[in-house]
């Protein structure tokens, strides 16, 4: 064997199942290696997930972290307001018990690389401390990466919080961004949040290496200005290895016959002609948006698969409900249901997406633009209409429609309370599945599945910088 890779992955499904991917990409190509996956137990991670890796990858292991006392987490699943923060120092309160476990897995197996998502920022001081080369996993895409680490360099540039500004945002690599489409969490300058990512941004360009999931020909641009080092004006930046796309295989288990369900009605839909809607594990909406987006549904006439969660408790309509756990229909017009009975399929909370997007009855995906879905619609040629919700999926947005434009997008009053209305996607859906330029998007989207395809091949340029990222593991 030629030592153990530690994986650290932060709370949350996606960063758990990214994290995953890249484990199991290693030993797939790379057997020599044990892969070890530290697991933070407060919360409890994803035993579904676990599971199924375990029965395909009996070597990677997992290894649960030591439960310990950490103050009221309820509001973890709120809101990604609460739950990026909340993330940060669930983290740093574990170092101690981290401290112990990196030291007594030192002592079973030589640590050549210690990997961790960059919400683990709190464990490079840990790591660092015990000599163990330390690795950033930033489990979205380049572009992301490149605005992430140039905070420092914005941080000096405007002494107001990006919030504040009336200018257009430039980053390396990148579009010129708009003030609103920076993440939320470092807005304003003077919330802790910022500081967070701002000491990670620093952290991160003193690291052993960046890895990221995409691809070279993906995001070309950003790639670039990463390698020239423009991202790190005052320092060095460390080595890229753009190994992606990473994503999941499918074959989850969640949900069991609903599950099944919605892939059996899909397999009486013509080709190509359903869209899918789904928003990721933090997407809810208003009764008011989910009405909106029913109306834009059924007058548009297209066949439709929808994830639809509950409105958050907060929400008027169902504060209004004597029933703990209602139903979704609940919230969808009177009738709507019935009315697009047929050509349309609501599934109430989850759906298995990779299977979803690779059925060829899918035509089109309505996307909040987390990167994992990004990947996934990708790799298996579905345009997309972008619908960004929370944490850097605007900026997802924004290079995905300005520099690559790969997708289309929807827009959102900003005067109402950032709601679409149904006018709106009414006329986006129709753009997407039935226009020119929806046809072109496909075009450029499969196009792009194809040299995703060819990227993770023998000689293709994932491969060969996961070959060049086991070099310097194996040089330690």
């Amino acid at each position: 064997m030629d030592g153990s890779i530690l994986l650290y992955p932060s709370l949350g499904r996606g960063h758990l199942t990214s994290m995953v991917e890249l484990g199991k990409h290693i030993l797939d190509h790379h057997p020599s290696f044990s892969v070890t996956v530290l697991l933070l137990s407060t919360p409890p991670p994803d035993t579904h997930l676990i599971d199924a890796v375990s029965a395909t990858h009996p070597s990677m292991t997992f290894h649960h972290l030591p439960a310990i006392s950490l103050p009221n987490t309820d509001h973890l699943s709120s809101s990604p307001a609460n739950y990026i923060p909340s993330t940060f120092e669930i983290v740093r309160l574990h170092n101690p018990t981290l401290h112990e476990n990196l030291l007594s897995l030192s002592k079973s197996s030589a640590v050549k690389a210690f990997v961790i998502d960059f919400y683990c920022n709190a464990a490079f001081g840990v790591s660092a401390s015990l000599n163990i080369p330390t690795y950033y996993y930033f489990t979205s895409g380049a572009s992301g990466l490149a605005s992430f680490l140039y905070i420092p360099a914005l941080h000096v540039k405007y002494p107001e919080s990006f919030k504040d500004l009336n200018v257009p945002i430039q980053i390396p690599g990148f579009p010129p961004v708009s003030p609103p489409d920076m993440p939320m969490a470092i807005s304003n300058r003077k919330l802790q949040v910022y500081s967070y990512f701002l000491e990670t941004a620093v952290q991160m360009a003193k690291s052993t290496g960046l890895i990221v999931n995409t691809f070279d020909s993906f995001e070309a641009s950003t790639i670039k200005a990463l390698r020239d080092g423009l991202c790190v004006p005052d320092g060095a930046t460390p080595p890229i290895y753009c190994v992606g796309p990473l994503v999941a295989a499918g074959g989850g288990t969640k949900g069991g016959d609903e599950r099944q369900e919605c892939l059996v009605w899909l397999d009486s839909q013509p080709s190509r002609s359903v869209l899918f809607l789904s928003f990721g594990s933090m997407g809810v909406f208003s009764t008011r948006q989910l009405k909106e987006m029913a109306v834009g549904l059924e007058r548009s006439e297209v066949r439709f698969l929808w994830v639809v969660r509950v409105p958050p408790p907060h929400d008027e309509a169902r504060s209004m409900l004597a029933e703990l756990e209602p139903r979704v229909d609940s919230f969808l017009p009177e009738g709507f249901v019935d009315r697009t009975r047929g050509r349309g399929m609501i599934v109430e909370s989850w759906a298995p997406q990779v299977e979803v997007l690779s059925h060829g009855s899918v035509g089109g995906f309505v996307t909040h633009c987390g990167w994992n879905s990004v990947l996934e619609a990708v790799c298996h040629g579905v345009p997309m209409l972008a619908w960004p919700l929370y944490a850097e999926q605007r900026l997802n947005r924004a290079y995905l429609v300005e520099e690559m434009k790969m997708v289309l997008s929807v827009t959102v009053s900003e005067e109402d309370d950032g709601l679409v209305s149904a006018d709106e996607l009414e006329e986006r859906v129709n753009e997407l599945m039935r226009s020119e330029k929806g046809r072109a998007i496909r075009d450029r989207v499969l196009a792009m599945r194809d040299a995703a395809t060819a990227a993770l091949s023998e000689g293709g340029s994932s491969l060969s910088a996961l070959a060049e990222l086991i070099g310097s593991m194996k040089a330690g």
